[in-house]
Order: structure tokens, then C-alpha cells, then sequence
């Protein structure tokens, strides 16, 4: 199961945090989203394409701005 961790700098508050659970959980392959509003992060694991999950990060009207696979 692979790991991406994506810097998300304008989480800014709970419905972000929602928002944006909400929109990459839809994501095909995606098996779970962490976000942490104090890091402002994402982590997601599974097998989804990272560029599906910047999509839907972006859709939910927030940028990504950076991102990181690990194994």
C-alpha cells in the first residue's frame, strides 16, 4: 500500500479539514485520508494515482503544494 503526503499550505480551519477528507475519499484507490490542519498535510494511502488525489484537493478549491510518495 503506498503512501502520498501532500502540503496543502491554505488548510486553514475545520471545514477544510472536511472538505477536503471528503473530496479525496472519493478518489478511486484511495483507502484512508488523514488530514493534519496543524501541518497542514494530507496523507493518503492506497493505491489511488496522486494526480486524482491533487484534483480532488484542488476541486474542493484548495492547492497543493507539494507532495511526497513513499513506498
Amino acid at each position: 500500500m503506498n503512501q502520498l503526503v501532500l502540503s496543502v499550505p491554505t488548510i486553514s480551519c475545520g471545514h477544510c479539514v472536511k472538505a477536503i477528507a471528503e473530496s479525496v475519499g472519493e478518489v478511486p484507490g484511495v483507502g484512508s485520508v488523514a488530514v493534519d490542519f496543524t501541518a497542514k498535510t494530507v496523507l493518503v494511502t492506497g493505491a489511488a494515482d496522486p494526480a486524482a488525489v491533487r484534483e480532488a484537493i484542488a476541486d474542493a478549491g484548495y492547492e497543493v503544494a507539494g507532495h511526497e510518495v513513499a513506498g
